[in-house]
């Protein structure tokens, strides 16, 4: 693309590409001098331009810098960049219907589900935690919410590759830092909101308003869709200028659930709409997942598929990785994978495992608290297992650069009733909750979910899964031990 194509009175020189790191930039390449929680990108603009900008966006004054490039001085380098970004790559997200999800928990959750229900009437990609996907391409994303450059150029990549919709996570960074103003949103969810990421946002008041800048920053005929049952989604409904639709179980709502039966192995309810009932089986299981399956059935209801289309596929989800993902490898008790790494997000997962958990047999939890991160949460997590969980194992969880067992130590001043451990490596704590399970107990794995990797102290390091160590640890050493023991 030339570069009068994107500012008035400039040269017609091609631009070949977009650049926010000056190590990563090319030949031809514009780069954006963004100021980041860290690092200010004036800082390293002579480098980028060393390196082959030929181009470069800046707010502030530079000074000595090489001559052969373009300096365009603006008032919002991140405002440019959005839109620079959306034109540079043809505007994508206007070529699909966009569904934008935020809110504390099930964002993945519900992304997954409307990709995978989306997929029966039209090819459907998905940005977020847990990956970037579309058609036959995976890879593993660097934040849930990316930077416009990756977000627009991704949204380019499933429009060539025949996609009709995306389903983004939206995170309170992504919204806060301004990583998705460009993007044409036709739907927003809002799932819920608790204590998390207080350590950035500084109070629950900011946190939810860097939330609700999605709803606000709705073009006027797009569509919110929220959950009525949580507090916050009732001022977001009073707010909000675009169309909205709610769901919920609590109280009256669009889409509501009612006469709900959970077990192991999926959950029975009747979906109440537009004064009609709807019988309906699926295979996701706990309280938290049916708000999750009420917020992507109303999505797409209101958009492009109908009732009749979406209602036959809720009994056969896709399993979304490390999201309650229920690991069978053939053992007599439960073992549940799942990414929760809030107060509210561990309560709900430690409840249904108190549900499907006979009386005389018991929960054991692993799990941790991320290193660098909101650290009031952790002795909330203790007394969340404390009531919940029969046996604690304490672990490592991105402890980046703390003590684990110092980590350890805070979220044990909230146990007072329930034996913990602590054991440092991941692996092993897994091990050892596995290994002394019986028959009818239930073990749960918290934090990471599928996350391949570990952020510790030199950075971010490898890491199997929880589900791959779960399904390793079973197969390996509890029947391994069980044949000896026989």
């Amino acid at each position: 693309m030339k570069l009068n194509q994107l500012f008035n009175n400039v040269p017609a020189i091609e631009i070949s590409g977009l650049a926010m790191d000056s190590r990563k930039v090319k030949k031809g390449d514009m780069y954006f001098c963004l100021e980041g929680l860290v690092n200010d990108g004036h800082t390293f603009a002579a480098s980028a331009v060393a390196n082959g900008a030929i181009c470069v966006i800046h707010s502030k004054d530079l000074e000595k810098m090489p001559q052969g490039a373009v300096y365009i001085k603006v008032k919002d380098v991140n405002a440019v960049l959005n839109e620079v970004a959306s034109r540079f790559y043809g505007e994508p997200s206007k070529h699909l219907r966009m569904y934008g999800i935020t809110g504390t928990n099930g964002k993945s959750t519900i992304a997954n589900i409307i990709r995978y229900l989306y997929s029966h009437h039209a090819p459907c990609g998905y940005i977020g935690t847990i990956a970037i996907s579309y058609g036959k391409v995976k890879k593993a994303p660097d934040l849930t919410t990316p930077d416009p450059i990756v977000i627009h150029s991704t949204l380019a990549a499933m429009v060539k590759d025949g996609m009709k919709a995306c389903a983004l996570e939206v995170s309170s960074h992504g919204l806060e830092l301004g990583r998705v103003q460009s993007v044409d949103f036709d739907v927003a969810i809002f799932t819920n909101l608790t204590h998390d990421h207080l350590d950035f946002h500084g109070t629950l008041e900011r946190y939810f308003a860097a939330k609700e800048k999605l709803f606000t920053h709705l073009k006027a005929d797009g569509l919110a869709v929220i959950n009525v049952d949580d507090p916050n989604g009732e001022k977001i409904v009073e707010h909000c200028k675009a169309r909205v639709v709610t769901y919920g179980i609590e109280k009256d709502a669009d889409y509501r659930a009612d006469h709900i039966h959970i077990d192991v192995n999926g959950t029975r309810f009747t979906l109440i709409h537009d004064g009609k009932e709807y019988e309906l089986t699926t295979n996701l299981a706990a309280m938290y997942n049916i708000y999750n399956l009420l917020g992507a059935i109303a999505a797409l209801d209101q958009t492009d598929m109908t009732l009749d289309e979406i209602l036959p596929w809720v009994s056969s989800i896709e399993q979304i990785e490390g999201r309650m993902e229920r690991i069978h490898e053939g053992q007599p008790f439960n073992v549940i994978v799942d990414f929760a790494h809030t107060p509210d997000g561990m309560e709900k997962i430690m409840q249904y495992g108190r549900a499907i958990t006979e009386e005389g047999h018991k929960i054991t939890a692993v799990f941790g608290s991320a290193g660098k991160r909101d650290t009031k949460k952790r002795p909330i997590f203790g007394e969340l297992a404390d009531q919940y969980c029969d046996m604690i194992v304490l672990t490592e969880d991105d402890p980046r650069d703390e003590d684990p067992h110092e980590i350890a130590d805070e979220i044990r001043s909230g146990i007072k009733h329930t034996k913990s451990i602590f054991i440092a490596n991941r692996y092993d704590a897994i091990r050892q909750a596995i290994e002394s399970a019986n028959e009818g107990d239930t073990v749960l794995i918290l934090g990471k979910g599928d996350e391949v990797f570990m952020y510790r102290e030199n950075g971010r390091s490898p890491w199997m899964g929880d589900h791959i160590a779960a399904r390793e640890c079973i197969r390996h050493y509890y029947f391994q031990e069980n044949e000896e023991n026989s």
